[in-house]
């Protein structure tokens, strides 16, 4: 007789967790104990959970799959010590996950997608296709996963791996709220960022959220014609409406909106670019993170992506130069981790089928 398939139990909110104990006859205040087993000390099996009576942890192995990934595989940069993990889903998925160590912190870039349908050029994830959304519970694991294997606190978290995270919403705002959960110490929400090329609709469920978590607009031009051709989902959500979509969640939230700027030679690094992003944003709480565009080889890029090239250094730090004279916040982000293809705009994995 095959038996049930078990059910993840890794992603669920707390009142979903009091449901299920009701639902076995046990005590309400169980959940908050399983709850902190799992997201604050990240736990590996139930045998872990020394305060829930035995019977409880045998009827939870019954029922629920404690673990949603399996690492696959990592690698760290002889440069700069950034480590890229592969991480497998129990559906044998792989996924990337990449944490970059830094002066004062230690920032993980975690993935909502296996893959990312949105095919912007610049990005090895668009060129490697899409296959389906992450659970929370996948979302989540991967910081729990990197947390201990890496041996060290992680203290900022951004969703700007592979995929979009406001294209897979619900779990997205899911593992948002069991981080900003009371019960959980080793992250605040304060230090996650979440990353979007601009999915208009839930740029303002977001803001109605009420959870004030940061957000990152993946800009890359400031003129409908050409993020078009760089940023298909543009005649989608085209500019002027992003916009106003950005400058209300600004307002609802109180935050300063991120806006990730890819240089692409010949593309977005001319003057009137600087031109327009003055003329865009002198009005609005921004800080404007200048990217340098990172190698595509490892894909074998073809058509427009392959012939993207990047931005000399000495054209980014005048590009610079010129946007803070406008009294615009700009700083200038390192590529860190592009030897082992881990860098902004690096990640992918060719499927297998």
């Amino acid at each position: 007789m095959i038996g049930k398939e078990l059910i993840q139990i890794k992603g669920m909110a707390l009142d979903e967790l009091e449901f299920c104990l009701e639902e076995l006859g046990e005590k309400k205040f169980r959940a908050k104990q399983i709850f902190k087993w799992l997201y604050d000390s990240g736990v590996t099996s139930f045998d872990e959970m020394l305060n829930i009576p035995k019977n409880l942890r045998n009827k939870l192995k019954k029922i629920y799959i404690l673990n949603t990934l399996r690492v696959h595989s990592h690698q760290s940069s002889k440069i700069d010590k950034t480590t890229k993990f592969i991480f497998e889903t129990n559906k044998y998925h792989k996924i990337e996950s990449v944490i970059i160590p830094e002066r004062n912190r230690t920032t993980l870039c975690l993935s909502t997608q296996v893959g990312c349908p949105l095919d912007c050029k610049f990005c090895a994830t668009g060129l490697m296709g899409y296959k389906q959304n992450l659970t929370s519970g996948e979302i989540i694991d991967q910081f729990l996963m990197t947390s201990r294997n890496l041996g060290k606190k992680i203290t900022n978290i951004v969703y700007m791996g592979m995929g979009e995270p406001l294209l897979n919403f619900e779990n997205t705002l899911k593992s948002l709220t069991i981080f900003n959960s009371d019960l959980i110490s080793n992250i605040h929400l304060k230090h996650i960022t979440v990353s979007t090329v601009g999915i208009i609709p839930n740029i303002y469920k977001l803001a109605d959220s009420g959870l004030n978590v940061r957000l990152a607009l993946s800009l890359h031009s400031c003129f409908n014609n050409i993020r078009n051709k760089i940023m298909p989902i543009n005649k989608k959500y085209p500019l002027e409406k992003l916009i106003d979509a950005a400058k209300y969640y600004a307002v609802k939230t109180g935050s300063k909106i991120t806006i990730e700027y890819v240089m692409l030679k010949g593309i977005n690094d001319r003057n009137e670019d600087i031109k327009g992003l003055t003329k865009l944003f002198s009005q609005m709480p921004i800080k404007i993170n200048i990217i340098p565009f990172n190698s595509l080889k490892h894909m074998n890029p073809t058509g427009f992506s392959g012939e993207l090239e990047p931005t000399s250094k000495e054209r980014i730090k005048e590009f610079v130069e010129k946007l803070r004279t406008k009294n615009l916040q700009i700083t200038i982000r390192d590529s860190q981790g592009e030897d082992i293809a881990a860098a902004c705009g690096q990640l992918a994995i060719k499927f297998n089928n």
